[in-house]
């Protein structure tokens, strides 16, 4: 982005003039399959044909200076103003609204492109306000030098409204866990090149091609000059399935295990290609740096976001990997931040990367990862004998309720028997599984931080700063209440952060030094 000047606080501006272009495009966009298929039809028909797609082509003329007028009334209709106390937007052809968000809600700013503002050099502003993406307020668009002039005007009298600091916004400053701080120049931190998006895509794998196809058909079914789902139960009638399996059937063995080895093969390309595509479009030219104002990530091939996290706005970070990748050494960190990324708090920082990559970037944010001198705990006991028998013994009740239903009705309801086997069997692996994942269920805390850690095959690491936390609650249920128990609730206005099954005597004593951390911060003091 362009570096400028700031803004005149206090001027009304408008968006780019070059905003019409995008939205009658768009608009157009939207109009052009039904449009298509209109002339399609118009165009088949008998003897009136060319004089109906005359008609129909002076009515596009006309549709086209409709999207051009709306689109430009639209645009001069709109217009914003940063003022002394708070960004305000105004727009509206027939019914006007007017919106405004003081700075001491604003939690940052951002920029994104998507595909065609990005080619005429256009960026949609984001005002942040920690509410989930139900209070943000957008500009769109503004050209790439006057977003990053409302970005940086904004976060400045974001500061002044915030009272200042006790750290200063231009030096930066690199911790160790320790609360020991240098100043260090600007610096890449993270960054992901071709071949490190190839393999990531790898281990994306995806199928959500077919469900995007689905739901292309249920919605454009209409344009098509057959009915889709008509043609699937014809291909899946049962006799072109008694065919097909004549037909399978009459395949030597050898011949039946390669058809089957080729199907599996089809569907592991189709799933990874799926996940190189997703891939590449969310993280292409994916780069972190640590700049004067924060952790500053760029990302995106068709839409592109720029998004800048102040250091003591991150709250917590996730640490987490897969079933798969776990083996080959890589791991993903997230920030939990006062901000949103698209609707949610996790910001990825660095998505596929070893933890000797990883372990900087934590120290960046004031965190450390846990070391071997970290004291884990498991939950109660008690909690896991609870989950266990509420999981497992659901399903064995259902499985006596299938028993007594079978003995009461008559012999030619076979099914049960076969229900209650099944229902027995889910138990069974209920059971062991809470038994399981009760050994990799764990927490602990240190003078810094609260640790918690899940899941076995796809472990994930939650690391909580405790001055960070907003609140502490102890909660328990009528269960949790008899049993001695209780789960540990940490407020997060990025997130949650949540302990389960701790004895009640144990989650008094870390909420008592939680509260000693909060307690021991002037939060008054603290920069927005």
């Amino acid at each position: 982005m362009t570096k400028a000047p700031a803004i005149e606080v206090g001027e009304w501006q408008r968006v780019s003039r070059i905003t019409v272009v995008v939205n009658t495009l768009r608009s157009a966009a939207q109009a052009l399959i039904p449009i298509g298929f209109a002339l399609y039809g118009i165009s088949s028909e008998g003897g009136r044909g060319g004089f109906a797609a005359l008609l129909f082509g002076l009515g596009g003329l006309a549709l086209l200076g409709l999207f051009v007028g709306g689109s430009w009334l639209a645009w001069y209709r709109l217009r914003y103003r940063v003022g002394e106390n708070d960004v305000r937007v105004e727009q509206g052809i027939v019914s006007r609204s007017a919106r405004s968000v003081p700075y001491d809600r604003i939690q940052d700013v951002s920029l994104e492109q998507k595909l065609l503002p990005r080619l005429l050099g256009l960026v949609e502003v984001k005002f942040e306000t920690g509410a989930g993406g139900k209070d943000e307020l957008k500009l769109s668009y503004v050209s790439e030098a006057e977003g990053e002039r409302l970005r940086e005007t904004v976060r400045a009298l974001v500061e002044e409204e915030g009272a200042a600091a006790s750290t200063a916004a231009d030096p930066l400053t690199r911790h160790d866990g320790e609360g020991v701080a240098e100043q260090v120049p600007g610096e890449t931190l993270f960054r992901m090149d071709t071949k490190r998006l190839f393999v990531f895509g790898l281990f994306n794998f995806s199928l959500v091609v077919f469900a995007l196809l689905l739901g292309a058909m249920q919605q454009l079914e209409f344009l098509l000059p057959f009915d889709p789902w008509d043609y699937i139960a014809d291909v899946f009638s049962d006799d072109n399935i008694a065919e097909a399996g004549a037909l399978v059937n009459s395949y030597s063995t050898g011949a039946q295990i390669v058809a089957i080895l080729y199907a599996i093969v089809a569907v592991v390309v189709v799933g990874m290609a799926s996940g190189l595509v997703t891939t590449f479009v969310r993280d292409w030219e994916f780069r972190l740096d640590r700049t004067a104002k924060g952790f500053r990530r760029r990302r995106g091939l068709l839409t592109k976001t720029d998004v800048v996290m102040p250091v003591h706005r991150v709250q917590a970070l996730v640490l987490k990997t897969g079933m798969i990748r776990r083996l080959f050494g890589w791991y993903g960190l997230s920030f939990i931040s006062l901000a949103q990324d698209a609707k949610n708090a996790n910001h990825d920082v660095a998505p596929f990367a070893r933890l000797e990559e990883i372990a900087p970037i934590a120290r960046e944010g004031g965190f450390a990862l846990p070391g071997e001198d970290v004291a884990w705990h498991r939950p109660s006991t008690k909690y896991r004998t609870d989950k266990l028998v509420l999981s497992a013994g659901t399903c064995f009740v259902a499985a006596f309720l299938f028993l007594l239903a079978k003995i009461a009705l008559p012999p030619e309801a076979q099914g049960l028997g076969l229900g209650a086997v099944i229902m027995a069997a889910l138990g069974v692996i209920f059971a062991v599984q809470q038994l399981f994942l009760w050994r990799f269920q764990r927490h602990a805390i240190d003078e810094a931080y609260v640790y918690t850690r899940k899941r076995w095959l796809s472990p994930r690491t939650a690391i909580a700063s405790r001055v960070k936390l907003q609140s502490v609650e102890v909660a328990q249920g009528p269960l949790a209440g008899w049993r001695g128990y209780a789960d540990l609730n940490l407020g997060l206005a990025g997130g949650t952060f949540r302990i389960e099954g701790l004895p009640v005597e144990e989650a008094r004593r870390i909420r008592a030094k939680v509260l000693d951390s909060i307690a021991a911060v002037d939060f008054a003091n603290l920069p927005r």
